[in-house]
């Protein structure tokens, strides 16, 4: 009966997500991507700076923009955000990391870093970060994105979440419940 509950609940949010914005999250003890992530964890858990309502969308375009302009170059390896910053190649991971630190030692308080798929027929994962500012949700993507996107023009085919972190806090999305059962 619980499963069911469950599986029907996961379903119905799934029926109406349109980006992570909308996206069900479900806080879990571990996910697969723990062990990996190690080396980032203290970036993940760093106190965050003082809350601000200063963190202009202007300031976080220029961080993304900057980010966007490292080459890219994939590692299994999570970088630290020195290390994205050094001026070697970085992917995905590394970026959204480095944008994540930005974020949180700026005041941003709600904001994750998720792994996920950036479009539905996307065959890797992927990372970027979803902010709420100013009560508006929006996807940062310092990979592919070059300014900041509410999460209206993303789509609903595009920033598919399977987990989130946020400080010590790990996330499922409800998809991935779904896409297990």
């Amino acid at each position: 009966m619980k499963r069911t509950f469950l599986l029907t609940a996961a379903l119905l949010s799934v029926a109406t997500v349109s980006s992570f914005a909308d996206a069900l999250f479900f806080t879990v003890t571990a996910t697969p991507y723990d062990k990996q992530m190690a080396r980032i964890r203290p970036v993940l858990t760093a106190p965050g700076g003082t809350s601000s309502s200063s963190l202009s969308l202007s300031i976080v375009n220029h961080w993304m923009g900057d980010l966007r302009s490292i080459p890219y170059g994939f590692t299994a390896m999570w970088k630290t955000p020195a290390e994205a910053e050094s001026g070697a190649p970085a992917d995905c991971k590394a970026k959204a990391v480095a944008l994540y630190e930005k974020m949180r030692a700026n005041g941003a308080t709600n904001v994750r870093l998720i792994i996920g798929k950036r479009t539905s027929s996307s065959r890797r994962t992927h990372a970027w970060l979803g902010c709420e500012m100013q009560n508006i949700s929006y996807v940062l993507d310092p990979t592919f994105i070059w300014k900041v996107c509410t999460a209206s023009q993303i789509g609903s085919r595009n920033y598919q979440p399977l987990y989130a972190y946020a400080g010590k806090k790990k996330f499922r999305a409800a998809s991935t419940l779904v896409a297990q059962n």
